[in-house]
């Protein structure tokens, strides 16, 4: 019993991972890297509880999350594929946006607490049959829709990319944008659709935080997830369904402090914290080191495109 109760709080925890590896790996798969997902996140998570708290609505409080993660993500897009600047600097500037966007917005909301009846609307439903397999059933299938949202975006995902003529544009545009372009792809199109749609997967990762793990408002509330997020697209491959086992194994490192303590271990809270983290450094080493055809990123990553020079 004790172990189904930390998968499925794991299973929590990580989804929000889930979203933002999502909204990474969109990002990526079409050539840019966007390390504005922390930003895009802290604006989904004050959208989504603002329209939560002002409306009771979870599916307007879902879709603001969402169309304000694509705005963000729309501010990226312009400055990086339209204007060309650079990737790292734009994404990191939006984070900084997004930090202070949240805080702003959210000065009134501290505090705060959404509707019995939006939460009512969020809580765990049971699948049958599934939630019966053993040890993982419950943890699985027996979860709040938002998380089955997770679940369905990345299979969804997965087959785009990889069975989907538009899947295999995007990719063609993310290895070789000169060549896509040659072809007759419309290298902006996809670059900008993919973009703001990886965006709105962060907002919804914001507003799972804000509408589900909490769910109450505070200042900071994703505590550096985003981050974690940009090291899970890396460890994932490039594979949104990879990033389903990415984005739980680290929810439950998250929570692990929490269940070491209620195990009567006395383990100091900051290392408990630090672990996330470090674990995250951990990967990014490895994945440097250990570099095949099947986890490599796209060719074209970080790189912009100038049509004039093809």
């Amino acid at each position: 019993m004790e172990i189904s109760l930390f998968l499925s709080a794991a299973v929590i925890a990580g989804t929000p991972l889930l979203f933002a590896t999502l909204g990474g790996i969109l990002n990526e798969k079409v050539g840019h890297l966007n390390l504005g997902i922390e930003g895009m996140m802290l604006m989904g998570a004050i959208a989504g509880f603002t329209v939560g708290f002002g409306t009771n609505n979870a599916i307007l409080a879902i879709l603001g999350a969402g169309l304000i993660g694509a705005v963000g993500a729309l501010i990226y897009a312009v400055l990086t594929v339209s204007f060309h600047a650079n990737q790292v600097v734009t994404g990191l500037s939006l984070t900084i946006f997004g930090t202070g966007f949240s805080g702003f917005l959210g000065q009134q909301m501290v505090g705060k607490i959404v509707s019995d009846q939006l939460k009512l609307s969020l809580v765990p439903v049971r699948i049958p049959l599934l939630s019966d397999i053993p040890l993982i059933g419950n943890a699985l299938f027996n979860q709040s829709p938002f998380v089955y949202l997770g679940y369905i975006s990345a299979i969804v995902i997965f087959i785009y990319f990889m069975f989907t003529s538009w899947g295999l544009n995007a990719r063609m545009v993310g290895e070789n944008p000169a060549a896509a372009d040659a072809t007759g792809i419309n290298v902006n199109l996809y670059k900008y659709s993919h973009i703001l749609v990886g965006g709105a997967f962060c907002g919804f990762a914001g507003a799972f935080l804000s509408l589900v793990y909490v769910p109450a408002w505070q200042e900071g509330i994703t505590a550096g997830r985003g981050w974690i997020a940009v090291a899970l697209v890396i460890f994932a491959g490039w594979n949104p369904l990879k990033a389903i086992l990415g984005g739980f194994l680290f929810g439950g490192l998250d929570i692990l402090g929490f269940r070491l303590q209620g195990a009567g271990l006395n383990v100091n809270q900051y290392f408990l914290d630090m672990v996330p983290y470090a674990v995250t450094i951990l990967v990014l080493v490895i994945a440097s080191i250990k570099k095949n055809s099947l986890n490599a990123p796209p060719k074209g990553l970080g790189n912009a495109y100038f049509r004039e020079e093809r």
